[in-house]
């Protein structure tokens, strides 16, 4: 057949209803529980069967209905509240009246998924997920944000496993009209098409739109007719296993989605790059720079990399993307001209200095040239990225290495259970969900009766078993299963038994095999007859991962045995869903990643802001989050380089924990009564999670840090022409010319020592600068604690100042150094620029003595 043309019929919605449609298109209502009822309660049963997709139930529902609730006075209420809510929260001032943006200054936020609900299927696992709390955040702190990012029609994969637990992947793809999407149009009324050239054949992309609250998030969708079947494959699938799509992927997020925004009149003056799959952004930016205000390479080169934000995901170096030269090339070439760079200098931008032209090419090591602000997403992350890339910055320690830290935050709305959020709303008050904003509400939470916490935690782990059956009963059902085992399956869990979930993506570096290496003391653990103990499990490995899916199936192999089937489950096809349920109604949340290859996860901040007790490694977030009041940890911190010795000792502690610490505790109740030390931590642990890490704080650091600094200085920066940009790019230069004249003789003490504590001595060095002026560089002490015999722990810095002129671009620098503890100490001296941080750091501008 050929011709067709399409029409899509909509519900006649009553003119008292018309704001449901408003509603729908928004997915400011997936994190608002009484907007989420608003629609539930049309008809229940049918919102879950349509997936929770308020623009499939709508069609679903009959005239009928519409017209009695139209005429419904309790409902017309409800809909009312929702509304007001609505227009105050999406629709009001652009500002909060003491805003500190400016109107025009944007901040432009790439990431490869998006995870904001499940009826948005474009994300994999917590990075995405975390990307749409971002967006969430933002919407609530009334940032001047917006998204950009691809749109899947087949999305990541779905879940199920064959007879024999192993896992298989199904993509099924995603009618977009089921989508709140909005097509985007250019000036001329047409649909907004971006052009990425490639080899051969260039790269056509739809731009579409999705709102989130008052955060626009624009997607790009290769899915059109003018491209060719290997074009339009580019975003069929999210992490595509295919090196070449993935590539291309990666390009037309970063440049393709700097193309979308200037085509929208967009001129972000902050882009934030979530992961290095982005960071193609910096050559598209520097193209844009230098067009729009008339500067050359070099400038536009100062200008772009003090207002991008970095940050990076992954502990692993293996984990980052690279790509053979070759591959990029072609992608790079048509930058030639518009730049004048050669491809060859292109592709060095991806490659370490003095690599051989045939080394991969990095996105992170891209990243780090287009970048000033890199961070990681936890303390140790942060502390895990510094040493993985010190080598980048060869001359300095790795405590001085330019990446620092902003730990994850969950968005708390977006999670919370509703008798969690009824409790909150008695006893903390309406602003409960402005979280650590308010100081306040932290303190609050002590107040909640004991017995109205465990009883509304008890209602969250009742609905998560009932859930849990029905999904067994789903999973069963689609193997033909016997009747024998679907009568088993439908009366799996118990409700009265402590409930432990283990719920991630399945790399083998997760550990979820942590808990059987002594499957027989696993067992006794479990049926025990005073403290028995039920697992649940969920989540997928990677459709390449045959280790991960092994584990999978282990997993369900011991949940086969007859002792076993009521009390370890294994979830097929895990998502914000399931994980909801989950994390509202599980008892303990376990974590076992292999230290420090977590860089946060945040799952279990949402598992805690429920009341739900953390039992984890120290690793990521739990690092900074743990105290004994707040939960459990397995082992102290350390890291081992055997690994088979680390699982036997880790595992030994995990079934110490769970039996000498867990059970007992939360079994410990008088008949009828409360686990009162057991809801002294869950107490404990939702004010931390508020006050700590909810994407409030998060996002507010961000700003603060990185998003109001970075944006101001890009506006200084193209002022007046690039005035500032030009004199900051002759400075580089300047250093760059110069730096190699610069020599510092070895430091001397004014005594010979040893010293006494609250001692001090003199200590100077010649230092000779060459055709560079005293004003132009610091000259440092570098001191602390030696323990090896040549490197300085936990180093410390002191400004030295012109003692003396020696002769022309020779002088004398020398200051005090007190003797504050007693120890062994090490010094010596160094010259730095004396410019701002993306100068500073560059690598070849340091010279020691």
């Amino acid at each position: 057949m050929r011709s067709i043309q399409t029409f899509q019929v909509f519900p006649y919605i009553p003119e008292p209803l018309s704001f449901l449609e408003t509603l729908s298109r928004n997915l400011w209502w997936s994190w608002n529980q009484n907007a989420i009822e608003l629609f539930r309660r049309i008809n229940p049963k049918r919102w879950e069967s349509c997936g929770r997709n308020p623009i499939i139930f709508a069609t679903t529902i009959s005239q009928e209905r519409f017209e009695e609730l139209a005429n419904d006075d309790s409902y017309l209420a409800h809909l009312e509240e929702v509304r007001k809510r609505y227009e105050t929260r999406v629709l009001g001032d652009e500002t909060n009246g003491d805003s500190p943006w400016e109107r025009g200054e944007t901040v432009a936020y790439f990431s490869m998924e998006f995870g904001i609900h499940e009826t948005l299927p474009l994300f994999a696992g917590g990075l995405g997920i975390l990307a749409g709390d971002h967006l969430k955040a933002a919407s609530g702190m009334k940032i001047p944000l917006v998204g950009i990012g691809l749109l899947y029609r087949e999305g990541y994969f779905r879940q199920f496993l064959d007879n024999n637990g192993w896992q298989q992947e199904a993509y099924p793809e995603t009618d977009l009209f089921h989508l709140p999407l909005i097509k985007q149009k250019d000036k001329e009324g047409n649909d907004l098409v971006v052009k990425v050239a490639a080899a051969g054949t260039d790269i056509l992309a739809q731009v579409w739109k999705v709102d989130v609250g008052r955060i626009p998030l624009f997607l790009m969708d290769t899915n059109l007719p003018a491209n060719p079947p290997e074009i339009r494959d580019i975003t069929a699938r999210l992490y595509s296993g295919d090196l070449h799509i993935r590539l291309a992927q990666e390009v037309l997020l970063g440049i393709g989605g700097m193309r979308a925004l200037e085509a929208l009149d967009i001129l972000p003056t902050v882009c934030h790059l979530n992961e290095g799959h982005c960071t193609f952004v910096g050559l598209e930016r520097l193209r844009q720079t230098m067009k729009r205000y008339n500067i050359d390479l070099k400038t536009a080169r100062e200008v772009v990399p003090r207002a991008t934000i970095f940050t990076t995901h992954t502990p692993v170096a293996a984990g980052h993307d690279e790509f053979p030269p070759a591959m990029v090339e072609p992608f790079l070439k048509p930058f030639e001209e518009e730049l004048g760079m050669s491809t060859k200098e292109l592709v060095g931008l991806g490659q370490m200095d003095e690599a051989s032209p045939d080394s991969p090419f990095s996105m992170f090591i891209l990243g780090l040239r287009t970048a000033q602000n890199i961070n990681g997403v936890s303390k140790l992350h942060g502390k895990v990225a510094r040493k993985m890339w010190s080598h980048f910055w060869p001359n300095r320690s790795e405590d001085e290495t330019p990446i620092t830290h902003v730990t994850n935050g969950i968005h708390i709305p977006t999670v919370l259970a509703p008798e969690i959020k009824m409790l909150f709303e008695r006893h903390l008050g309406p602003q409960w969900n402005m979280g650590s904003a308010i100081a306040e509400n932290v303190a609050r939470i002590d107040d909640i009766f004991d017995e109205e916490l465990w009883q509304a935690h008890e209602m969250c782990r009742s609905r998560l078993i009932r859930a849990v059956r029905e999904l067994m009963h789903y999973q069963y059902g689609r193997r033909n299963a016997p009747l024998n085992i679907m009568k088993v399956v439908e009366s799996v869990l118990d409700q009265d038994t402590l409930t432990i979930a283990f719920a991630r993506r399945f790399a083998t570096y997760k550990r979820a095999h942590l808990l059987f290496q002594d499957p027989d003391r696993l067992e006794s653990i479990i049926n025990s007859s005073e403290r028995p103990v039920q697992f649940l499990f969920a989540g997928k490995a990677h459709p390449r991962d045959d280790e991960g899916k092994g584990i999978i199936q282990s997993l369900v192999d011991f949940g086969r045995r007859t002792s076993m089937r009521h009390r370890f489950v294994f979830l097929e096809d895990y998502d914000m869903h399931i994980a909801r349920f989950l994390v509202q109604g599980a008892d303990v949340w376990l974590n076992t990643p292999r230290r420090p290859m977590e860089a946060c996860g945040t799952s279990g901040m949402k598992a805690a802001i429920n009341g739900v007790l953390n039992v984890s490694i120290l690793d990521g977030w739990w690092c900074e989050g743990y105290t004994p009041e707040r939960g459990f940890r397995i082992g102290n911190g350390e890291e081992y380089e055997d690994h088979h010795y680390q699982d036997d000792v880790e595992s030994q502690a995990l079934y110490n924990i769970i039996e000498n610490e867990v059970a007992p505790i939360y079994y410990d109740r008088s008949p009828g009564g409360t686990p009162k030390a057991w809801l002294k931590k869950m107490k404990a642990s939702m004010k931390m999670a508020m006050s700590d890490f909810c994407s409030l704080r998060m996002i507010a650091e961000y700003e603060e840090r990185f998003y109001l600094p970075a944006s101001r200085r890009f506006e200084d920066l193209v002022a007046n022409g690039g005035a500032e940009a030009t004199r900051l790019s002759q400075q580089h230069n300047r250093f760059l010319e110069k730096w190699p004249q610069i020599e510092v003789l070895s430091p001397a003490k004014s005594v010979k020592g040893p010293f006494r504590v609250n001692e001090s001595f003199e200590v100077s060095a010649t230092v000779k600068i060459g055709e560079l002026l005293p004003q132009e560089v610091n000259v440092e002490l570098y001191y602390g604690k030696m323990r090896h015999l040549d490197r300085i722990d936990e180093p410390r810095v002191k400004m030295m100042h012109v003692k003396e002129e020696l002769s022309s671009g020779a002088y004398v620098y020398s200051c005090h150094l007190p003797c504050k503890h007693s120890g062994r100490y090490g010094f010596t001296v160094r010259v730095t620029p004396n410019a701002d941080a993306w100068i500073r750091y560059r690598p070849e501008l340091l010279t020691w003595a």
